[in-house]
């Protein structure tokens, strides 16, 4: 007998007239108050910055814009050098994203496939760093990039003083792990009689079917590199060679309000458009489960 589906409401009342209005009711309140919810800040900020700047600081605010000054946004671009910022903010983001991966993959997969011994007990260690706030954790990293160990080099002002910490990510390296779990031991059996070592088991089995999570992983990885504030203030002292969130914060107070603004739209564009463009990758990866051998 099949095990029937239990739902807050009896699917024989959401088959009567009266149900199904109401159901389709609260659902299309429900989408319009979130859809709100997230394009109301955004219509906010992307009109705000085609304002003067006494009339984006005026109250009441204007809802629309008395008149449209799109060329806000070129102007904030080439007055604040934008450019600049935005390749160190690519360079952060993206360095820190190929050394994440580049430990963190072959971290999961060890943990999960070799099982070496007290694996598990590195896991739980590994673990014991989700329960920390970060701020007690950035004192211990700051003196570590400052006098990296056996090597003493400082670290101070260079790309690798926010690479290196981005490859200590627990979180990423159990997901990873767990998606792993689910890889079939008998197709990695298959690779080995076929004469395939541990890392061309990884490269050619595992990696192919572990786009879905890959992919997720990278985003997550990207966007968390891009919107850092406060480990690259710390570590990244020089203002030439800070990335858009740190940039944006340093010039605040002697930047026009709508320019500002102007700026942060420009500043979260890229994100929206990563977004936007693997959302289906976003949705596969997440709702990823088991594999069939």
């Amino acid at each position: 007998m099949a095990a029937s589906t239990r739902t807050l409401v009896r699917p024989a009342v959401l088959r009567t007239r009266k149900g199904k209005l109401v159901y389709w009711s609260v659902l299309a309140v429900a989408l319009a108050l979130f859809t709100l919810a997230f394009l109301v800040p955004l219509y906010w900020a992307v009109t705000g910055a085609m304002k003067s700047p006494a009339e984006l600081a005026q109250n009441p605010p204007t809802y629309v814009p008395a008149e449209w000054r799109p060329e806000n946004y070129a102007r904030a671009w080439r007055e604040m050098d934008l450019t600049r910022y935005f390749l160190n903010t690519v360079l952060l983001a993206g360095g820190a994203w190929m050394v994440q991966l580049a430990v963190q993959v072959p971290a999961a997969y060890a943990l999960s496939k070799l099982r070496p011994r007290f694996g598990n007990a590195v896991l739980g260690l590994m673990l014991v760093t989700l329960m920390m706030p970060a701020t007690a954790l950035l004192v211990p990293v700051y003196l570590t990039v400052v006098d990296v160990p056996l090597f003493h080099r400082n670290l101070l002002d260079s790309p690798s003083a926010v690479w290196l910490p981005a490859a200590a990510n627990a979180f990423t390296i159990y997901i990873l792990k767990n998606f792993f779990d689910r890889v079939p031991d008998e197709l990695l059996d298959a690779a080995r009689i076929d004469g395939a070592g541990p890392l061309g088991t990884l490269w050619r089995i595992v990696l192919p079917l572990s786009r879905p999570i890959l992919a997720v992983v990278s985003i997550l990885s990207v966007v968390a590199a891009w919107k850092d504030f406060l480990w690259p203030l710390l570590v990244l002292p020089d203002p030439a060679k800070q990335p858009l969130s740190v940039f944006l914060q340093r010039v605040a107070q002697d930047t026009p309000l709508n320019s500002l603004v102007a700026g942060l739209v420009l500043a979260s564009l890229p994100l929206i458009a990563l977004f936007l463009v693997f959302q289906r990758q976003i949705v596969a990866g997440l709702g990823a489960g088991g594999l069939k051998g």
